[in-house]
């Protein structure tokens, strides 16, 4: 198999969505579209309102979970999406943190 050195490289985004995104199966489709991508990490509501995830994995995979908050479940409103990349810390799965 050839190796692609773009694939193996390892990411962490932290991202913050706003708008109506609690309420709406957002944290369950996240969790479920990151398993599907093979993708670690975690999604949470916060408090103020939004949804805070951190997904961890290949480049282009992590990407595309970033680009998919911008969506994010069919009855979500998204505002905005704010990520912050950074080296993996190891996440392992994906949850739903409570």
């Amino acid at each position: 198999m050839p190796e692609d050195s773009q694939n193996d490289e390892r990411t962490r985004a932290h991202v913050f969505v706003s708008g109506r995104v609690q309420g709406v199966y957002y944290r369950a489709n996240t969790r479920d579209t990151a398993r599907e991508k093979g993708i670690d990490g975690w999604v949470q509501n916060l408090a103020d309102g939004r949804v805070e995830a951190v997904f961890e994995g290949p480049d282009d995979d992590v990407e595309s979970m970033v680009e998919w908050c911008h969506t994010g479940s069919p009855a979500a409103d998204v505002d905005d999406v704010t990520v912050e990349y950074g080296d993996p810390e190891g996440e392992d799965g994906f949850r739903i943190r409570r």
